[in-house]
């Protein structure tokens, strides 16, 4: 019954973010494949990798990873920032064109959480708070994110 149920809401969250993604594909505000779009969501999650940390990251060598950075730098979603402490090194960082992307998926959580909050006690809403960040934590160890770690601290 949970995993029943952690896979509704969960498909419901991808769904939803996929209507809102076709939706802008066709008033042509996009120009995202979904591969790219899921190389951009990496670098995001990943917080400001060098190419190399993202080839390693997905499993892909370095001038495939180099290759799908530049398609997404030309596209506008992605840029290049030299690094301050080693200016041999470059960090991948996403734009506002990305951010609006983003958008799409963190606002609909965002109503779900207002929702929540309407429906359900503090107590209830303590009680699943308690709950994921268990699951994040603890249940999910091995899916380090470190742009969500940050959002922690």
């Amino acid at each position: 019954m949970l995993e029943k149920n952690l896979t509704e809401v969960y498909t419901k969250f991808k769904i939803h973010f996929y209507q809102e993604m076709f939706n802008k594909l066709h008033s042509r505000e996009t120009s995202l494949t979904i591969v790219e779009l899921f190389c951009v969501e990496i670098i995001y999650c990943l917080n400001n990798p060098t190419v190399k940390e993202f080839a390693d990251f997905i499993g892909i060598s370095s001038p495939n990873a180099a290759y799908k950075v530049a398609c997404l730098i030309e596209k506008g979603y992605l840029q290049k920032v030299q690094s301050q402490t080693d200016r041999r090194e470059f960090h991948l960082h996403v734009t506002d064109k990305y951010l609006d992307y983003l958008n799409l998926s963190t606002g609909y959580v965002s109503t779900v959480a207002d929702r929540s909050e309407e429906h359900f006690s503090k107590e209830e809403i303590a009680t699943l708070n308690h709950i994921l960040e268990d699951m994040s934590n603890e249940l999910m160890s091995e899916v380090a994110i470190p742009h969500l770690d940050e959002l922690d601290k």
